[in-house]
This record gives C-alpha cells, sequence and structure tokens, in this order.
C-alpha cells in the first residue's frame, strides 16, 4: 500500500516538473502601460520658393523668323541693286533674263543664284540652264542644323575666306570680316593689257574690268600704273583699307528706310564716324580729270584688227572700240574704265584713283 502511494507521488512530482519546463520559455507579459496624451500639430514649413521660368524653346526661331526681324531685311533688299541690277548687254532685267533656258558660266557665278554657289564651291564655270535670281540663300546658307549652341550659326554667309582674285591667282584679299562675300563679285573679270610689240589688241566691244573693280580699287591693286608724276600708294594703304570696310560702309542702320543694310547704299551716319566735317560725294577734281581724259580717249587712233582701216576713238561714248591701240593707250583707256565702273567717283581709294587717271592724261597729252 505505501509503494502505491510512493508511486503517485512521484508521479504528481514528475508532472508538476513537465509543465515549469513547458512554460519557462513562453513570453511573459507584463501588465498594460498607460495610454500616451495626444500631442498638438505642429507649425507648418515656410513655402518654398517658386521656380524660374525655362527657356522658350521657339525664342531662337523667333529671333529671326518674326516679322519684326525679317520684313526690314526683305524691304532693304528690294532697294538693292543685287535685287534691280540690268545685267545684259541688250539691258534685260536679272528676272527678265532668268526667263531664258540658259546663262553663260563666267557670268552665272556673279549673276545667277546657282553659278555664285558652284562658284564658292570651288566648281569650275558653267553654263547653267535655268538659272534663277540671287535671294538670301545666295550668299547665305540654308538651314541644316537647329543645334546653334554646338554646331554654330548655320544661316551664316557661305564665305568669310580670303578672296583668290579671278585673274591673277597669286593675289588674295582679305577686309578681315564679312566684307569678303562683296570681293567674291566686286572685282575685275579681265587683266589689265599687256604689250605685244607696243600694241594691244581690244576684241570686244565689252573688254574692261567689267562692272564689279571696286574690291580691287580699294585694295589699290590691278589699274594700270602707268608712270607718271603723280605716285601710288602703297596697295592696300587705304583709309577706307584700313579703317573701314564694305560693310562698315555700305551696311550701317538705315536713317530713313531707304539706305543701309541690305540695300547696300551707304548711309551718312556710318560717313560721318569718321568725316565729321562732313562726307565727300567724290574726290576733288576727279570728275574734271575724268572728263579730259575721256576726251583724249575719243581721239586716239587705232586700226582696225582685219581691214587695217583707221578707228577713231578707243572710247567712244563710254565704251571701248575694237582694234589695235598701242599699249600705252590701252592702259590708259583701261584706267578710265576703272575708274568710271567702280562708280564710287574715286571715294573708294582717292590717292590710287587719282593717280591713274592723271598719269593717264599724262601720257596721251601731246
Amino acid at each position: 500500500m505505501k509503494n502505491v502511494k510512493l508511486i503517485g507521488f512521484l508521479m504528481l512530482l514528475s508532472s508538476s516538473l513537465m509543465f515549469i519546463q513547458c512554460t519557462s520559455d513562453a513570453e511573459i507579459i507584463g501588465p498594460q502601460g498607460v495610454a500616451g496624451i495626444n500631442g498638438t500639430n505642429g507649425i507648418d514649413g515656410t513655402n518654398g520658393t517658386n521656380g524660374a521660368d525655362g527657356v522658350d524653346g521657339t525664342a531662337t526661331c523667333v529671333s529671326c523668323h518674326s516679322e519684326n526681324h525679317r520684313t526690314p531685311i526683305e524691304n532693304s533688299y528690294l532697294l538693292s541693286s543685287h535685287n534691280n541690277q540690268t545685267i545684259m548687254y541688250d539691258g534685260s532685267t536679272l528676272t527678265d533674263y532668268t526667263n531664258k533656258s540658259y546663262f553663260y558660266g563666267s557670268c552665272a557665278r556673279c549673276h545667277s543664284n546657282e553659278g555664285y554657289i558652284d562658284y564658292i564651291n570651288g566648281e569650275e564655270a558653267a553654263t547653267i540652264n535655268n538659272p534663277t535670281v540671287i535671294t538670301c540663300t545666295t550668299c547665305h546658307e540654308k538651314h541644316s542644323t537647329f543645334d546653334f549652341e554646338n554646331d554654330g550659326y548655320d544661316y551664316a554667309l557661305r564665305n568669310f575666306e580670303p578672296v583668290t582674285l579671278i585673274v591673277d591667282e597669286t593675289k588674295t584679299i582679305d577686309f578681315g570680316d564679312t566684307s569678303n562675300t562683296c570681293a567674291q563679285c566686286h572685282q575685275p573679270r579681265t587683266a589689265t593689257p599687256t604689250s605685244i610689240d607696243g600694241k594691244f589688241t581690244i576684241s570686244s566691244s565689252h573688254w574692261g574690268p567689267h562692272h564689279g573693280p571696286q574690291a580691287t580699287l580699294i585694295e589699290g591693286i590691278q589699274g594700270a600704273n602707268i608712270v607718271g608724276n603723280t605716285a601710288y600708294p602703297t596697295p592696300g594703304s587705304a583709309t577706307h583699307r584700313t579703317g573701314s570696310s564694305c560693310v562698315k560702309c555700305h551696311m550701317g542702320e538705315t536713317t530713313d528706310g531707304s539706305d543701309g543694310a541690305h540695300s547696300w547704299v551707304q548711309t551718312l551716319n556710318a560717313c560721318t564716324t569718321c568725316h565729321t566735317s562732313g562726307a565727300p560725294s567724290e574726290v576733288g577734281g576727279l570728275t574734271e580729270d575724268m572728263e579730259t581724259l575721256a576726251i583724249l580717249l575719243e581721239a586716239v587712233t587705232g586700226e582696225d584688227a582685219e581691214t587695217g582701216d583707221p578707228i577713231v576713238g578707243i572710247i567712244h561714248d563710254g565704251h571701248p572700240q575694237e582694234g589695235i591701240f598701242t599699249i600705252t593707250e590701252a592702259e590708259a583707256a583701261w584706267n578710265y574704265l576703272f575708274i568710271l565702273e567702280d562708280k564710287s567717283g574715286g571715294i573708294h581709294n582717292p590717292a590710287y584713283a587719282k593717280a591713274l587717271i592723271k598719269n593717264s592724261i599724262e601720257a596721251l597729252q601731246p
């Protein structure tokens, strides 16, 4: 009986130990804490600064493509000789002529859009079929990019480089700015006369420096430097060459819409920057000297290249006559046409203009 009680006691003790072991690893939960008190809301922060507006995506385009920008340029160009020039020997206008089917290469390079672009690109002069008129994109590139920041402004002039002369590839003119574009065409198309046994043959009634000797007169070259008592200035020394340029004189701010800018009509305000007492309209005495030289040239006697018959006048009514003349007579005629076709009254280079004409007169006078 005692054994049974002992066994029962041991079983009860074992059970107690097992209960303790099972519950000793369990999480002991403490008493519930006291609920916290609600805090008041914090003060609102200061508003942030508004962001700066971004650059208008069309601003770059509008700077050139607005009516305010384009209209004055277009109106100015309509006044220019480039737009209204007569280019053919029969007096037909550029617009009239482009209705014809072709344009000779030597003329096309300065009197048609296609010919000029070929010329600038170094291509050989060729006859242009169905030529078109000179416009903005003759002298200016078309858009090829709008990434001006990285690629540059691509509506710029087609040429800024020094200009190699048409009749003398050993010489270049560099005005140092966009005036080099002007020099591309405003230069003689034929060379000064050269002697063959003291004679020179004029084979065309259109002989001479053509209608564009301005750049070379400014430079002080390509006249026929006949020896005489009037000294010739050093090439490149003229004040309009050293202190100004084509664009500074001919593309200044307009005074009333009829000059400056793309009309290329020189403005008084461009001149009075230097000529504070007033700008001269011509070189003093040059008109009278040109008239004297014209009379002497009208009296020159040459001979017909085929028949040998006498020809009176190497220059007649402002145009050369075909025939054989002395080299001195031909040089004097060249100088007359050189200054006549420049159309500045000698203003482009007064000292050189006066020397050419005075020494020509001296050479022809008995």
